[in-house]
């Protein structure tokens, strides 16, 4: 009896035991499921946001169908460290559109203007959004238009690269005004250090003899009396065709308010370099231009029917003017900006063909001229209408100059104009601190005989001669009133004191 009850409560702890147990495992393996399922779900979150890539690492229970060895929760190995998604889908979740994104190849040779278009298309929706144009890439792209005015506002068009145009004269059919512009849009910005290379020796060695020429040539007569029409032509390859007659601005805007651009470098247009038109409140600084000095017609910056504009801190090197200021302009700031080769800072030409130009509240100063053609000038045609007024062009230091202060009412840039009496009226051209060397003649104002320039005045002129190759002349003035308030180096008796004793008001029709 006493064996027997030892031997029925030794069998029944031993079952306890075996209860107490399985359930113990039960819990343990319950909790290891629990943490193996929180992985998986952590993981295959990762998987949905990018590749799959690093998602092995939850499949090791189903090796061979068996269960790894629970362990207590207290000492679980730390998590793994996920692998990083790649960079999300910009059309998705991101506000940066990088054109690689959208099948740009960036190798100089495959037309990418697609991928720019289609990565435009993105981010045109987004507002604040970033265009992004990597560095290290150079992307070959033809002409193209990003355009509003249904895109949000303040896009940033980010230049890291080098965007180049095609040199295929079938991509530009007859001719093209542009080559990469921006239209409608509100707060564009285009930034960075990248390169904008319009590829402009094909169309410089096509130059048509009877392109505009800067008249102001005329008055530029070499020591041995030979004037160099035109500029030598490069040997053409047989094989290749000619570019059209029509050459493109490398990059333009149109109809845009509050744009900036900045830090880029813009070079080798065909023809102007960066033209801005019919736009309200923009900010150009830090960046450069370059085109050889005998490139046909390649202006720096034009600037059209535009007005609220501020162009600063930038170096500016090219065939034509280096900031040209159109009708339809007012309120343009330009300072400590560095001009040459070039023809100058100019205000027009204006009234070609009969038309009214109007151009007020213009200063220009603390700019470094050297080696241009032309200085500060102001040029319009014979027969126009409207008026210039209100300018100051001051601290302009030139150097190897070799027309520093030109007013030319008498512009022409063909063989030959018709004389007409109107004429665009000019008051208030103010001259300050204009000093350096002259190569050919320090003044040249030449206004209209039936609407002489008034009110021009002329402080602190220090002009020296530096003979070169060209005849030099003294300063010359016709029909040019005002004002000295210092001595000139050198004289400037030509200028006329005063008014003129009849001079003819605009007519409403004229005035602007």
């Amino acid at each position: 009896m006493g064996a027997f009850s030892f031997r029925s409560i030794s069998f029944m702890l031993f079952i306890a035991f075996l209860v107490f147990s399985s359930s113990f495992d039960t819990c343990i393996a319950r909790r290891g499921r629990h943490w193996r399922q929180n992985r998986g779900t952590s993981a295959s979150l990762y998987k949905k946001k990018g590749k799959s890539h690093g998602s092995n690492s939850n499949h090791n229970h189903h090796n061979g169908g068996s269960k790894p060895k629970p362990q207590p929760p207290s000492h679980q190995a730390p998590l793994p460290t996920a692998p990083k998604p790649p960079l999300p889908s910009p059309i998705e979740d991101s506000t940066t559109f990088n054109v690689l994104d959208f099948g740009a190849k960036g190798d100089g040779k495959s037309d990418d203007t697609k991928a720019f278009q289609a990565a435009w298309a993105a981010a045109c929706k987004v507002e604040a959004s970033t265009m992004l144009v990597p560095a290290e890439y150079v992307f070959l792209v033809g002409p193209v238009s990003f355009s509003g005015p249904y895109c949000e506002a303040n896009i940033v068009f980010q230049l890291y690269g080098t965007i180049i145009a095609p040199t295929n004269s079938n991509v530009w059919g007859k001719g093209l005004l542009w080559w990469i512009e921006f239209t409608k849009l509100k707060g564009i910005t285009i930034q960075g250090t990248g390169t904008i290379d319009g590829s402009g020796s094909v169309w410089w060695q096509d130059y048509p003899f009877d392109d505009p020429v800067d008249d102001e040539t005329k008055l530029i007569i070499p020591l041995n009396n030979t004037v160099e029409e035109h500029p030598p032509i490069p040997i053409r390859n047989e094989f290749s065709k000619k570019m059209p007659s029509i050459k493109p601005t490398a990059l333009r805007f149109y109809g845009s308010i509050d744009t900036t651009v900045t830090g880029i470098t813009i070079q080798n247009s065909p023809q102007c370099h960066l033209k801005f038109d019919n736009c309200m409140g923009v900010v150009v600084h830090d960046i450069n231009i370059s085109s050889p000095g005998d490139s046909p017609n390649t202006d720096g910056i034009h600037l059209q029917n535009s007005k609220d504009v501020l162009l600063h801190s930038s170096n500016l090197a090219c065939g034509d003017d280096c900031v040209s200021i159109q009708t339809g302009c007012t309120n343009v700031y330009v300072h400590n900006v560095n001009c040459g080769p070039g023809h100058g800072i100019s205000i027009g030409s204006l009234g070609k063909d009969n038309t009214r130009a109007c151009v007020s509240n213009i200063t220009v100063r603390d700019v470094i001229m050297h080696n241009t053609m032309t200085g500060v000038r102001i040029k319009t045609w014979q027969g126009g209408s409207g008026s210039v007024q209100g300018v100051l062009f001051s601290n302009i230091q030139v150097s190897e100059v070799q027309l520093p202060i030109v007013i030319d009412q008498f512009y022409c840039d063909k063989s030959t104009c018709k004389n007409q009496t109107s004429a665009v009226a000019l008051s208030g051209i103010n001259y300050e601190k204009i000093r350096g060397t002259y190569t050919v003649k320090p003044v040249h104002f030449a206004c209209s005989d039936a609407l002489p320039c008034i009110d021009v005045s002329l402080t602190t002129i220090e002009l020296k001669p530096q003979q070169e190759h060209y005849h030099m002349y003294d300063p010359f003035c016709w029909q040019t009133f005002g004002e000295l308030n210092t001595p000139t180096t050198p004289p400037i008796n030509c200028l006329q004191i005063g008014k003129p004793s009849s001079n003819r008001p605009q007519s409403d029709h004229d005035a602007c």
